[in-house]
Formats: structure tokens, C-alpha cells, sequence
């Protein structure tokens, strides 16, 4: 059951400011101190949105990663990072980049910077709200790098990643992290034309040994570079499988798809607690707190309060920072109306 019925929480990243964008494009007029301090100032802003919108659940925004996972490569071992997207202009698609080359054995000696992000949050965040960290799956990661002849094809690939992303979690759960989200959006995108069951057996061999240890959730949605998904936006390729997810907790993307297949939150609150992404970071359109309050009704129809937890479709990274703030208030008053008429505390 959720900790505090119809909680509110957020999926990982969170826009980061003006400034630090501007900064990253001048990172050589910069020493070593000023960095670590545009990183922890940034950690601020993000904390201070979410702390200020009144949210149960606190990321650090993902302050220090480029997209949600892009950044990862950067700690990995064994590829040649590529040096310029294979495209460059036009539209915005996810083949803008690009993918690195495998040329020897692939690890992370030094982890993924995980850890040291939530050890950032948990010094910089007020008492009060859960701290939550989030780390990108193997299958996912898997994604942006090319098989060769050690590694024939994005499953052998996905298994090289496994021992490592479960070595950054179980470091996770010893550094004192006791809410973690193991995103694997490449498993809800592909679902459709891949084993789910095998989806299902990487997931759960990825998470074991930190099964019980803290609260586990993850995050199945169909994409969101630049406002753009991948692959059919459907939830029935996944499901009954999917329910065998060992997690506490499962989130799925409602509201850009205006709650179609809601009944799926139904199905997966009589095993799991369910998150449903209840705004939409796709839209500029900021819900008003009626709006949300409609949608938690709707959500209640199919799911007893007591599992449900509501949060955006997905990170708010590719939404300006303006909206994801009105969006993140808005949502918190919205569920705190429907709180109140519950007799909820």
C-alpha cells in the first residue's frame, strides 16, 4: 500500500534553469569549485520547485545528467562515444542521438553517479518530503550502443549492462536510498513487438538483490524527447506480463493519451500500488487543479485510494521550467481537494 494514500510524487528530471544551460556551453571559463557550485545551486532551484509545490515524493531533478539517461555513457567502459549526431537539423526524433560503438568489455568501474546524486539531494533537501532516486534500466541503456561481434544483438548487450546497473543499485540501497525508480521506457515502447515475459526476466533479475530492501517502482512510458514518442502508445502489449514486475509500485502515462486503457490501473492495483501520470508534459495547456481533481476522481472509479499515487506522464526535462512549476502546483492542490472531501489526511 502507498505510505499516504493518493501521494504525490514525480517520475526523475526536472528542467534545468537558464543559467546552467548557458553555463554547460561555457564549461572552460569555468574552475573545478565553480562547477561543483553551479550543480548544487541547480539541485536548489529543483528542490525548491518541488518542496514549494507541496509534493510528497522530491527528486533532484536530475540536475547533473543530460537527458535521462544519455549521460550514463559517459561513465561506461569500452565504447568510443560517437562525436557528432548522425543528424543534426531539421525535426526533433530520437535518431538525433545517435549511438556509440562497442570496441571492448563493457563496465563502469566507477559506477553510474547515482549515488552520488542522491548523497547531493539527501544534503540539500529540508526535512519532510521522501527523497527518490531514478536509474535508466540495462535494457534501456542498451539502446544507444551498436552490437559487434562480442555482443551480437541488443539482448547481449542488455545483459553485459545488468551486474552493472545492479551493483549502482544495490550501492543505492547501502548509501541509505530508500525509494528508488528503475526506468525502463524501452521495454513499454517495444512491448509491442518483443517478448514481454523477457522483458519481465531481465527487469526482475536487474532489481533482486534490492528486493525488499527499499521501495521499488518503475516507470513505463512511450517516450518523450523532444515532446515525441516511440512506437505504439498502447498498455495491452504489456499486460498481464508486466503485472509480474517485482515492484511495489508501477507507473503508467494517462494523461497525454486522455486516460485511454484506464481500466489497466484497475488490474495493477490488486497486485502493485499504481502511479498515474495525471499531467501531461507534452502540452503547454496547464491543468487547473479542477481538472486534476476530475482525473483523481476518474483514477478512484478504478483503484481504492490507498494504492494510488499521481504524478506527470514523464520526467518534466523536456518542459519549460514556467510550466513544469504551475504544473507541479497545480497537480498537488488538485489531489489535496480530493484529499480533503475523502477525509484523507
Amino acid at each position: 500500500m502507498q505510505p499516504r494514500p493518493l501521494r504525490t510524487t514525480v517520475i526523475g528530471s526536472y528542467p534545468f534553469p537558464g543559467w546552467l544551460e548557458f553555463a554547460s556551453t561555457h564549461l572552460d571559463q569555468f574552475g573545478a569549485d565553480d562547477v561543483a557550485e553551479l550543480i548544487d545551486d541547480a539541485v536548489v532551484c529543483a528542490i525548491h520547485d518541488q518542496v514549494a509545490a507541496g509534493l510528497d515524493v522530491i527528486t533532484d531533478g536530475e540536475q547533473t545528467r543530460l537527458d535521462f539517461n544519455l549521460s550514463f555513457y559517459g561513465y561506461l567502459r569500452g565504447i568510443a562515444h560517437e562525436g557528432q549526431s548522425p543528424r543534426r537539423w531539421g525535426p526533433p526524433a530520437h535518431d538525433q542521438r545517435g549511438k556509440h560503438a562497442i570496441v571492448d568489455s563493457l563496465d563502469a568501474p566507477d559506477g553510474f553517479g547515482v549515488v552520488e546524486e542522491f548523497a547531493r539531494l539527501r544534503r540539500l533537501a529540508p526535512p519532510g518530503p521522501t527523497l527518490k532516486a531514478s536509474i535508466p534500466g540495462p535494457y534501456t541503456l542498451s539502446g544507444r550502443l551498436l552490437p559487434n561481434d562480442a555482443y551480437a544483438d541488443r539482448y547481449a548487450v542488455t545483459e553485459a549492462l545488468l551486474p552493472l546497473v545492479q551493483r549502482e543499485l544495490v550501492a543505492l540501497v547501502e548509501a541509505g536510498c530508500q525509494e528508488i525508480t528503475v526506468d525502463e521506457p524501452s521495454m513499454s515502447c517495444y512491448a509491442y513487438r518483443e517478448d514481454p515475459d523477457r522483458f519481465v526476466d531481465i527487469f526482475n533479475r536487474t532489481v533482486a538483490p534490492i528486493v525488499g530492501k527499499c521501495r521499488l517502482s518503475t516507470h513505463l512510458c512511450f517516450g518523450n524527447f523532444k515532446a515525441r514518442a516511440v512506437g505504439p502508445r498502447r498498455y495491452a502489449p504489456m499486460f498481464p506480463a508486466f503485472l509480474a514486475m517485482n515492484v511495489d509500485e508501477i507507473h503508467v502515462e494517462m494523461a497525454s493519451r486522455e486516460f485511454a486503457e484506464i481500466e489497466v490501473i484497475g488490474a495493477i492495483a490488486e497486485q502493485r500500488d499504481v502511479a498515474v501520470g495525471i499531467i501531461d508534459v507534452k502540452s503547454y495547456y496547464i491543468e487547473t487543479p479542477e481538472d486534476i481533481a476530475e482525473r483523481v476522481r476518474l483514477c478512484l472509479r478504478h483503484a481504492p485510494a490507498e494504492r494510488l499515487a499521481f504524478a506527470p506522464d514523464c520526467g518534466l526535462s523536456q518542459t519549460a521550467r514556467w510550466a513544469a512549476r504551475k504544473k507541479l502546483q497545480n497537480m498537488v492542490a488538485g489531489v489535496r481537494r480530493i484529499r480533503a472531501e475523502l477525509g484523507l489526511a
